[in-house]
């Protein structure tokens, strides 16, 4: 795969209440869990990694595809260009940086690159 290429990387839920959530996937599909904190935490052993991100709010769009572009201003400035929108700017998280943004429809995904 090319370094131009912006696969899926990453698959991002929401969850309220994390201790439930990895009982759940851990019982039913042997998902392994590496927590982040008491807000987050990561899973492998799924077929694609992810993880799930505590909230209070009532979870409507509960999944966030994340992909993976080296250069997130160069991908930020295509995807603001071809029409879509910045819903949250570049922030720092351990091993990396990442932003969110809208397409044409409303369909939030993230972006992220390594540190």
């Amino acid at each position: 795969m090319s370094k131009n290429q912006t696969p899926i990387n990453y698959i991002e839920f929401r969850s309220t209440d994390l201790k439930e959530t990895k009982r759940f996937y851990q019982q039913a599909f042997g998902w392994v869990f590496t927590d982040y904190g008491d807000g987050y935490t990561a899973f492998k052993e799924s077929g694609v990694e992810g993880g799930f991100e505590l909230t209070h709010e009532p979870i409507v769009n509960g999944v966030l595809v994340v992909l993976h572009h080296h250069n997130l201003e160069e991908i930020k400035n295509k995807i603001i260009q071809a029409g879509g929108s910045i819903s949250q700017e570049i922030f720092s998280f351990p091993g990396g940086s990442r932003f969110q943004f809208l397409d044409p429809s409303g369909n939030e995904l993230a972006v992220w690159c390594e540190a």
